[in-house]
């Protein structure tokens, strides 16, 4: 196999994926496509859409900027989780086992579950603050969205959720739309997205963090690694999920940045203060319009449902595989029991959780995100020992520009967190 397959410098994975482009290539990478961008996609998830609605109704277009790193960082970093998806046909919780054995992988087990739980409830608050906009009550829509999202997974195989989740990444367009329709100043808002701008304050920093959180989540990683497995990925097929990656790498940031515009634009320029997705959406009504304001809400929903799917699957996935049980959606339940167990486990909590009244909801969607970027410099870590590892990946473990750039973003995340946790500490 030539090495011209696996660009381990980034000047090739940045340049090669667009060079060569034939309607067969084109072909191939459509009935590829999966992945990569379903992963990236998902993570615009109810948590997401509320920590991208307050950062721009609260700091305005200051942190639009950050999305350019993000999703540099992003490519980088999914890169690498398909790279050894393909060439060692494994999860990235069963290298981590076999690489650092079963007391590290428990522990980190733990915590994961802990984080994707939360995120989970996020997912499942979303769905109740979408359609009670509509006037429809979370007794009502979280059961029902619970009994949909479980459906759709345990009674489908690989192929047929993958397409759902891939349908359910075209309704992410609703936010695109819904910003045009906000009436922006593109003069004001390309110098602001070209023009870095950072406060050393608490809450600035620690909406900073929850941007990489909430854009590269822990859970992602493990979801990408696995989901290529059980799609059956091999090392000929690297160059298309490369492409899968980049692409969906770059669509979930225009999202996200369309969605701070929209609220900086209109909430932040009203001076109009919110407290989660639900309220920007309300709050977009009188300023940008009914329609824009049902789209964002539309949005909302579709944003939660998928994520509600996904995060209890990507959990189901990462503990299944640290402890080498069956994971896969093309078994039965009778073949993976565990794996399915736990799959309903997870969307049972997380949707039962949501119906206790006074549950503090903003608060558990925005600090789920500030965990995912407090938990991400670990998995991080982990992940830059495992692909550097030749016995694991051959020929094909990262160049010293690849290298460089990971632990330059490594350490980059780690000095966000401190600088939370002091802010935490001492605010």
């Amino acid at each position: 196999m030539s090495d011209e397959r696996f660009p381990t410098n980034l000047r090739n994975l940045f340049l090669r994926p667009f060079q060569r482009r034939t309607w067969r290539s084109l072909g191939v990478f459509l009935l590829l496509l999966g992945p990569g961008i379903i992963t990236s996609n998902v993570d615009n998830d109810a948590g997401g859409i509320t920590t991208y609605s307050l950062a721009g109704s609260e700091y305005g277009l200051a942190l639009l900027w950050t999305l350019i790193p993000i999703t540099v960082a992003l490519i980088v970093i999914q890169e690498m989780c398909a790279r050894m998806g393909v060439i060692s046909g494994k999860g990235l919780s069963d290298l981590i086992r076999e690489r650092f054995g079963a007391r590290i992988t428990f522990y980190l087990m733990i915590v994961l579950i802990l984080a994707n739980l939360g995120n989970t409830i996020a997912e499942f608050a979303g769905v109740a603050a979408s359609l009670e906009i509509f006037g429809i009550s979370r007794y009502v829509s979280v059961p029902a969205a619970a009994v949909f999202v479980w459906w759709l997974v345990v009674k489908g195989n690989y192929k047929s959720v993958e397409k759902a989740f891939l349908v359910a990444c075209l309704f992410y367009l609703s936010y695109i739309v819904s910003g045009f329709m906000g009436k922006p100043d593109w003069g004001e808002i390309g110098t602001a997205f070209l023009t870095p701008t950072l406060r050393m304050d608490g809450a600035f920093l620690m909406m900073a963090v929850a941007l990489v959180g909430t854009t590269i989540a822990p859970w992602m990683q493990f979801f990408l690694q696995s989901s290529i497995v059980d799609k059956g990925l091999k090392a000929e097929n690297y160059r298309f999920a490369r492409l899968d990656v980049i692409f969906g790498s770059i669509t979930v940031n225009v999202v996200a940045f369309f969605i701070i515009m929209l609220c900086a634009v209109t909430l932040f320029k009203s001076g109009i203060r919110i407290n989660s997705a639900q309220d920007a959406a309300l709050a977009l009504a009188p300023l940008a319009g009914e329609y824009c304001s049902w789209l964002f809400a539309f949005g909302l929903l579709n944003a939660s449902l998928f994520a509600a799917s996904i995060l209890p699957l990507s959990t189901a996935y990462t503990v299944c595989e640290a402890f080498g049980w069956e994971s896969s959606l093309n078994c039965k339940f009778t073949e993976a029991p565990q794996f399915y167990g736990l799959y309903a486990l997870m969307i049972i909590l997380g949707a039962g959780i949501i119906l206790l009244p006074g549950i503090p909801l903003i608060a558990i969607m925005y600090y789920s995100q500030v965990v995912n970027g407090l938990l991400l410099p670990v998995v991080l870590v982990f992940m830059l020992i495992l692909v550097n590892d030749r016995r694991i990946m051959g020929a094909y473990t990262n160049s010293r520009s690849m290298n460089a750039f990971s632990w330059l973003t490594v350490g980059i995340l780690i000095l966000l967190s401190c600088g939370l946790v002091f802010a935490a500490l001492f605010s």
